[in-house]
C-alpha cells in the first residue's frame, strides 16, 4: 500500500523527498504528496518505508482508500470523445502505429539487440526490404536517456498498446497531428477500457495503472530510413518521439489532516513528426505523403483489457489481425506466422524440438483461436492444407445442426463412419500444422472500414441478390423440404454440393441466397424441377 503525506502536521524540512529511492514524493503548491504511481513502500530497496523513517514529526502515514465521490473544479477541457456511434472509431494505422503496437504487445517475444551504443533496440525490415524502422526505449520520465539492458522491455505492459490504439484515433481528429494536441482525461481513459466496470479496483489503484501505461506509450522512440517512393522523398527519423507526452496534470482532494488525494488525471499529448509523414492530408492529396487509417473497434480495447491475462496470444493476434485486415481480407495467412505473433520465435522453436511444449503450445494456440472465433474474428480453415481431422474440436462441432432430429442423425453417422469426430488427432499434427493456411478471418461488422465506397458498393450487390431472390430463385423452404423427401442429411448435402454445412444451414434458414450456378446445382441434386 503507498504511503502519503499529512501536511498538518509536516514541518517541510524535505528530509523524505530525498530518502525515497523512487522519487514518488512531490511537492504542489508548496505541500507534499506521494505519487502512487511510484510508491512501492521501498521494497527491493529498503526493509520498511524511509519517508516514514526520515520524517521526524511522522507525517507519512498509509495511503487509506478515498471514500465518498471525488470533485474536481478545475478540470481542463478535454478533446471530443471517442465512438460517438458507440461502436468505432477511424485511428492512424501507418507502419509506426503498427509496429509500435507489436513492440507493446509482444515485447520480449521481439528480437531486442544491443545496439553500437549500448542502447536496447528492435528493428524490422519494412517496404520489401528497402526500409528499415526501430525502436528504442525512453527510461527518464524526464530528458532522454534511453534504455540500456532488457528490463525496461519486461517493464512494458501489453494493455499500453490499447492506450497507443486510443492515442492514433485521437491523433486523426487533428489535421496536422504533428503539431496539434490532444487533452484526454481519466475518465475518457478508464470509459474507453472498460474499467469502469471493475469494481475490484479503487480509484487509486486505477489512476496509477493509467498513468503508468500512458507513459509506457510516450517512453517509445522511433526511427525511420524509408527511400523514395514515387514523389514521396526519402523518410528519415532518428530517435523521434512517438507520442509526446506535452504535460500530466495531476487533480487533488484533500482530507483532515492535510492529505492530498489524488482523484482524477489530464494527459496533454501530441503526435511525433511521424504523423507528418504517414497521417498528412493535405500532402497526401499532393502524393507527396501518405495518410493512413483504419478502423479501431471499441470492442478490440475492452476484451483485450478483459483477456490479456488468460488468453495474452489471443490478445496479440487481435490487435495484429485488426492491422492485417486492413491489407486485404483474402491473404492467406499460415499457422507459423500466427504462432509467431502470438508467442514468439523462441517458444515456436523450442516446441518443435520438445515433445511436451509441442503439446502445450498447441493446446494453447487451438484455445486462442477458439477466443478470437468468440469474440468475432473466425477463421476460415483451408480445406487443402488445413483439413477437418487437424482443426480444433470447437470448429468441428460448430456444424452439429440444430435440428435435434437432425444432431441424432448427424451423430450416428459419425459413429458408423471409420473416423469419429470426436477421435484424437492424427500422427504428425505439428508438421502438418506447420505447412497449414488460413484463408481468411471473418471479422464483425465493427470492424468493416468505414468507406462511402464500398459501402455503396455492397448496397449495389444487395439489390442483385434482390432481383435474383424475386426473378424465381430457389427458397430455403424449398430446399430443406427437398432435402428432407430425399433423407439427405445438412452434413451429406453438403458433401454433394462441395460447401460446408454452415453454408447450406444458412440457406435455408434465409440467411444467405445462393448463386445462379449453385441453385442449378442444387436443383439436379434436389430433383427440383
Amino acid at each position: 500500500m503507498p504511503y502519503t503525506i499529512s501536511n498538518n502536521s509536516c514541518a517541510g524540512c524535505d528530509k523524505c523527498r530525498f530518502q525515497c529511492p523512487t522519487g514518488a514524493i512531490k511537492i504542489d503548491n508548496g505541500e507534499y504528496w506521494i505519487d502512487p504511481h511510484l510508491c512501492n513502500n521501498c521494497e527491493g530497496y529498503y526493509s520498511e518505508p524511509q519517508c516514514a523513517s526520515a520524517c521526524p514529526s511522522k507525517s507519512p502515514i498509509p495511503l487509506q482508500v478515498k471514500k465518498g465521490r471525488c470533485k474536481i473544479d478545475d478540470r481542463e477541457l478535454t478533446s471530443s470523445d471517442l465512438f460517438f456511434n458507440g461502436k468505432s472509431n477511424p485511428f492512424a494505422s501507418g507502419i509506426p502505429v503498427w509496429e509500435a503496437c507489436n513492440v507493446l504487445s509482444q515485447r520480449m517475444s521481439l528480437p531486442w539487440e544491443i545496439d553500437e551504443n549500448n542502447q536496447v533496440r528492435y528493428s524490422k525490415q519494412i517496404n520489401q526490404g528497402k526500409g528499415k524502422i526501430a525502436f528504442h526505449i525512453n527510461s527518464a520520465s524526464e530528458g532522454c536517456e534511453l534504455a540500456t539492458d532488457l528490463e525496461a522491455v519486461e517493464a512494458l505492459d501489453i494493455r499500453a498498446a490499447c492506450v497507443h490504439l486510443i492515442f492514433a484515433a485521437y491523433a486523426t481528429f487533428s489535421e496536422k497531428a504533428w503539431e496539434e494536441e490532444f487533452v484526454i482525461d481519466d475518465k475518457q481513459v478508464e470509459k474507453y477500457l472498460g474499467l469502469e466496470k471493475r469494481k475490484d479496483l479503487n480509484k487509486t489503484t486505477k489512476l496509477a495503472l493509467m498513468k503508468s501505461l500512458v507513459l509506457q506509450v510516450c517512453s517509445l522512440m522511433v526511427s525511420i530510413d524509408l527511400p523514395q517512393q514515387g514523389r514521396i522523398k526519402p523518410i528519415l527519423l532518428e530517435k523521434s518521439q512517438l507520442w509526446d507526452l506535452v504535460g500530466i496534470q495531476h487533480h487533488f482532494q484533500h482530507d483532515d489532516l492535510g492529505c492530498k488525494y489524488l482523484v482524477g488525471l489530464t494527459f496533454k499529448v501530441k503526435a511525433g513528426v511521424w504523423a507528418k509523414y504517414f497521417l498528412n492530408k493535405e500532402a497526401c492529396k499532393e502524393r507527396t505523403a501518405f495518410y493512413q487509417y483504419g478502423n479501431l473497434p471499441k470492442s478490440l480495447l475492452t476484451t483485450v483489457m478483459s483477456i490479456w491475462q488468460q488468453h495474452e496470444g489471443a490478445a496479440r493476434l487481435m490487435m495484429w489481425l485488426m492491422f492485417k485486415a486492413k491489407m486485404g481480407r483474402q491473404q492467406r495467412i499460415t499457422v507459423p506466422t500466427l504462432m509467431r505473433v502470438a508467442y514468439g520465435d523462441r517458444k515456436v522453436a523450442i516446441a518443435c524440438r520438445q515433445r511436451e511444449e509441442r503439446k502445450r503450445l498447441l493446446r494453447t494456440y487451438e484455445s486462442d483461436l477458439e477466443t478470437l472465433s468468440h469474440h468475432g474474428i473466425k477463421p476460415i480453415f483451408d480445406p487443402v492444407s488445413y483439413p477437418e481431422p487437424i482443426q480444433p474440436l470447437w470448429a468441428k462441432l460448430a456444424d452439429i445442426p440444430e435440428d435435434p432430429d437432425e444432431a441424432i442423425e448427424f451423430w450416428i453417422k459419425d459413429g458408423d463412419e471409420g473416423r469419429r469426430l470426436t477421435d484424437v488427432s492424427p500422427r504428425g499434427k505439428w508438421k502438418m500444422l506447420m505447412n497449414a493456411r488460413i484463408l481468411a478471418f471473418e471479422m464483425a461488422p465493427q470492424w468493416e472500414q468505414p468507406n462511402l465506397t464500398a459501402r455503396k458498393k455492397q448496397q449495389r450487390t444487395s439489390k442483385k441478390r434482390r432481383n435474383i431472390k424475386t426473378a424465381g430463385g430457389l427458397l430455403g423452404e424449398q430446399i430443406r423440404l427437398a432435402r428432407k423427401n430425399l433423407s439427405i442429411s445438412q452434413r451429406e448435402l453438403a458433401r454433394l454440393m462441395g460447401k460446408s454445412q454452415s453454408w447450406i444451414r444458412d440457406i435455408e434458414n434465409g440467411r444467405l441466397n445462393a448463386k445462379i450456378e449453385d441453385q442449378l446445382i442444387l436443383r439436379k441434386v434436389l430433383k427440383i424441377a
